[in-house]
């Protein structure tokens, strides 16, 4: 089937930048996956995949907050900072990787 149509999209130019590397890795131009995308939509008769708000626990939830539960959270945050209650960044996030 020849390709004639021509779509225009504005982008967050991060996400554009990640997908076109896992694509490019992957072997596959970016507008054979939107072509791929369209196909599926048309084939589902819908977005090919669920469409869910992220799971948060309803303690850190910002949405489920008052303004007054949130400033007190962030001061307690900086409180923690202030007494030297800190963890490495780097050592922190591998330590959640190697668990999930």
């Amino acid at each position: 089937m020849e390709k004639t149509a021509t779509l225009n999209l504005r982008v967050n130019p991060i996400v554009k930048g990640r997908a076109e590397e896992i694509l490019s890795r992957l072997g596959i131009p970016m507008s054979t996956a939107i072509d791929m995308y369209l196909n599926q939509i048309s084939l589902t008769g819908g977005i090919p995949f669920a469409v869910t708000l992220p799971k948060a626990p309803d303690s850190i939830n910002v949405d489920l907050m008052t303004t007054e539960e949130l400033h007190a959270k962030l001061q307690r945050g900086y409180d923690d900072i202030e007494a030297g209650k800190v963890k490495n960044a780097a050592s922190a996030f591998a330590k959640f990787k190697e668990n999930h």
